[in-house]
């Protein structure tokens, strides 16, 4: 199944970006998760990272990678990162992930 990676660098933490990314991808019928990753873990200026993994129809995924550029209001996304994978996706919902590894 092909599958699409994102890396959401910025302001991302405490600003319910998880949350806006669940309802949106739920909104648009989309499947898959996203999680916070720690501080630090990736070169971004400010240290601050979401991941998601998502599947669907491409246009509704381009759709959802559009609105996590802007992100919720008080997000400021700096960089979005977005990778194509062939992979299996036993999911068939849109999850927040609690761990971050």
């Amino acid at each position: 199944m092909q599958v699409t990676h994102l890396l959401i660098f910025g302001h991302v933490h405490g600003v319910g970006f998880r949350k806006f990314v669940r309802h949106t991808a739920q909104k648009l019928g989309l499947v898959g998760w996203v999680r916070n990753l720690p501080e630090g873990i990736h070169s971004a200026s400010s240290g601050q990272a979401v991941e998601a993994e998502v599947m669907g129809e491409e246009k509704k995924v381009q759709e959802l990678i559009k609105l996590c550029k802007k992100g919720p209001y008080l997000a400021e996304v700096s960089d979005v990162e977005v990778q194509s994978v062939e992979k299996d996706f036993p999911y068939n919902e849109f999850m927040l992930r609690h761990d971050t590894d």
